[in-house]
Formats: structure tokens, sequence, C-alpha cells
């Protein structure tokens, strides 16, 4: 996209007038949209993003300035102008890029921009229509979504590192509506991949389409749940929503250096039951929030956050890594050439562990069975949050009981995430899109089955130990 000697020459304009560090993040992102509702397609758009991002770091503070201008005239105005931030004096330096290697690379087997668009019409007209087939009668609405992107990247920095990557994203959704003896319910459904087109072969959307439907009409004719303190087994299948929230957010090191973070200094210490281990690993293969490099050019990695129950690390972009005296492990994200890198997730799990998950629940006896996540929010400074539950069921005398709808969960970060009293084998992963400071990133959650012994259940009818709480 551009030479090395004209980066070389941005950076060095950048800390003309002082700075500890600079770099330049240029980005050409080729982007596609599906959508079906109503049983029609309303849009199909395509668009191609195109600038340069430009920053310097000078002490505790940071300059950023972005531009649509890539040539060298209009990268260096924008260079120019995030350098009188670092007023040090006068300051000459030579940088001199040198190209480096990821530490795992990545397939694409069949790019998306290689596909024509009128078969990515036809899936979607497809998985419209299976999700409606599911009962006629009580499926009332359906919308349907594909996307794809192709975002080729260039970081450069005053370090010398110069990094080439591209990536490819590809995910659909499918949401249902349901409707049926004066009530209504939703499922929903996606799946989503760091790969190309094949991610559909290998997941056809008419399989989500007919799981978002189905889960919307038996929720219809589900009991309501029961509110109180109780037992909850979440099921691999639920995915990472709670580790994601409850306890990721509060793992991004800048909320820890600023203090909002409930796990701010208690690094070696015990925050978790000792089943416990929380792993981020962008490396892995097919899964939403992997890269080979973060947006500063850092070659992913697996971190362990929590090992046996011990916090062991935080995730750093280069800023935070740099107040802590470290070097970055590689989560400084961005959403586009606009934003500046701030420390992110990308794909988030707590570890299998060995138990059969058939067995956690009959160990569990009874409670609530949790087999699909709702939205939620949490706040990072306490870890207190609250969780809709898409699927549930009660478990009753150690079996899966009949299904229940309304139910919330509520509670604590650290004091769930020490109640756990069995780690499954298995694990399930779930993709979104993580919004943070007014950026939204690809990543993926996941967990194990789960049987975490005391938490507050908000429902609709009382059936915990304290009849007292209501539904949230």
């Amino acid at each position: 996209m551009l030479d090395k000697g004209v980066l070389e020459e941005v950076l060095e304009l950048a800390l003309a007038n002082g700075g500890d560090f600079a770099d330049i993040f240029i980005e050409r992102k080729k982007a596609t949209g599906i959508g079906c509702e109503g049983g029609k397609i309303e849009r199909v758009q395509s668009g191609l993003d195109v600038g340069a991002g430009i920053r310097v770091l000078n002490g505790e503070s940071t300059a950023y300035a972005y531009t649509n201008d890539l040539t060298r005239e209009g990268l260096a105005g924008a260079a120019k102008i995030v350098s009188h931030a670092a007023p040090g004096g006068k300051k000459s330096c030579n940088i001199d890029l040198r190209k480096i290697k990821p530490l795992v690379e990545f397939e694409f087997r069949e790019r998306p921009d290689t596909v024509k668009t009128e078969l990515k019409v036809e899936l979607v007209e497809a998985a419209d229509r299976a999700a409606r087939a599911v009962d006629p009668g009580r499926v009332k609405q359906v919308i349907v979504g594909y996307a794809d992107v192709i975002q080729s990247v260039i970081i450069a920095n005053s370090a010398g590192d110069y990094v080439e990557d591209e990536r490819i994203r590809t995910r659909a959704m499918v949401h249902a509506v349901a409707s049926g003896g004066g009530g209504m319910q939703t499922g929903y459904e996606a799946v989503g991949s760091l790969s190309g087109f094949e991610l559909l072969k290998n997941n056809p959307p008419e399989e989500l389409a007919r799981a978002a439907a189905r889960r919307a009409v038996q929720m219809l004719e589900a009991r309501p749940a029961p509110a109180g303190r109780m037992p909850v087994v979440m099921a691999g299948e639920a995915g990472g929503t709670m580790v994601h929230e409850a306890c990721g957010h509060g793992l991004e090191a800048d909320l820890v250096q600023k203090g909002l973070s409930v796990y701010a200094g208690k690094e070696g210490g015990r925050v978790a039951a000792e089943s416990v281990t929380v792993v981020d690993d962008a490396t892995m293969r097919d899964r939403y929030g992997s890269y080979a490099f973060d947006d500063e050019g850092v070659p992913s990695r697996k971190v362990v956050l929590i090992e046996k129950g011990v916090l062991k690390d935080f995730l750093y972009d280069r800023l935070s890594a740099m107040r802590a005296g470290r070097d970055s492990n590689g989560h400084g994200r961005r959403e586009s050439f606009q934003d500046k890198p701030i420390p992110r997730m990308g794909n988030t799990y707590i570890a299998p562990g060995r138990e059969d998950p058939e067995k956690i629940i009959k160990e569990a006896g009874r409670g609530l069975l949790v087999k699909k996540m709702g939205g939620g929010q949490v706040n990072t400074t306490t870890g207190d949050f609250v969780f809709d539950v898409a699927e549930g069921y009660m478990i009753e005398n150690g079996e899966i009981g009949p299904m229940v709808r309304g139910a919330t969960l509520t509670g604590n970060g650290p004091e769930v995430l020490g109640n756990i009293e069995m780690v499954g084998s298995d694990i399930g992963f779930t993709i979104g899109t993580c919004g943070k400071d007014g950026q939204g990133v690809p990543v993926s959650d996941a967990q194990p089955t789960i049987w975490i012994n005391n938490i507050i259940v908000g429902g609709t009818s009382h059936g915990g130990d304290n009849p007292k709480i209501r539904r949230i």
C-alpha cells in the first residue's frame, strides 16, 4: 500500500518535537452486508473504507490523528499535528523498519470476494424460509443477516517494527420471533469466524435458522422461572457471556490501572475457585476474535489470566504495558483507523476441566440449567452483573426438567468464580461485537459446563431459598 521509506519519514515527523513512541496504522477495509426481514431482502450493500491513523505517546499522554489521504503529503500533515502534542524539544531519529512475522498464520480457504453476491442472497433467503417452516402459524417475524469483512492493514512504529496483515471475517445471524397464547418469545443464533466463505458451508444458515425458531416457539410453552437463591448449572453450549462480561473486562489493563476494576491490586492472589482457569487466546483457529497481530503490530499469543483460581496476568496494549514497565501481550485493538488502540479481549474462555457434564447436573440435584445466555451488563469496578437467560430448564432430582422463561442471573463476578463447584470437560463458544469506549471489535467467548453453587435467579415465581427475591 505504501513504501517503507514514506512510513519512516512520517514516523520521524511525528516524533520531531519529542515523544516516547510513534506508530501508524493503515487500513483498507471492504465490507459486505445482506439483510432479510419480513420475508424480503431489505438491503444488499458493500463499501470500501481506506485511511490511516498516526499516534504519538509521550509519558501518560496520547496524541492521535487520522486521515483518508494516504499520499505522502496527507500522512505528513497528520504526523505534524500529533507531533505538537509532545513539546519535549527537537528530536532527531533514524527509523529503520523491519518486517516481523506472526507466531501463528491463518488460512482462508474461500475468499468471500470470490463468491457471487447472488449466492450469498440465496443463503439468506433459504435461512428465512427454514425459520418460518418450523411453525408457520406461530413464527411471526424472522430477521436474517450476513456480513463479511476483508481488512488489509500495514502497521509501522518508531521501534522499527513493520507488519502487513490481512484479516477476513465472515458471520451470519438469525433472529426469530414467535407469538401464541397471548405471549411473544424470541430466539437468536449466530455464527462467525476469522475465516472465509467456507464458514457457511460448514455451518449452513438453515440450521441456525431452525435452531433460533425452535427456541422461540418452545419458549411460548415454557413456565415462569422461579426466583431466589439456588444452584445454577451453565451448559457449555451457553457460551462464555458470563466470563466475558463478569470477568474479562475487569482484566483489561487500562481499567485496572484506572482503578475501575474489581481485580486491581489482586495479581498473585486467589480470585476464583481452584478448578477455574481463565485464558484469552487470539491464536485459535476458526474463532471470531482471532488475529495474527493486534492493531499495534504485536503478534497474538495465548495469555493465561487466572490459573487454578490465582490471578496471573492482565490484557495489555502498548500504553498500559509501558505504564506497567513491561511488554504488551498483544491485546491492543481498535475498530478502525479512526480509533486509537485500547486493551481488548480476543477469544476469552474458562478452560475445560475433567468432569462429565451429565454428572455435574446429577450432582447439582436441583436448580436452574442455563443452555443459552441473553444480554446483560456489568459494573467492572465492583464486578456486579445482571444477565438474561435466553433458554433455561429446571433441574429436579438431578434430571433436566421443564423449560422456564423470564429468568435472570444476578451476582458478583469474583464471588461467582469462587462458588464454582465443578468444571466440565466440554466447551462451547459464542460470538459477538464487544463495545468499549465507543468502539466495537469482534470477539468470541466460551466456557465448559460449570456448576455455580449459589447465585440469585430473578424470575416470576418463588422457588429459591429467599422468597423476597423478585424478577429484576
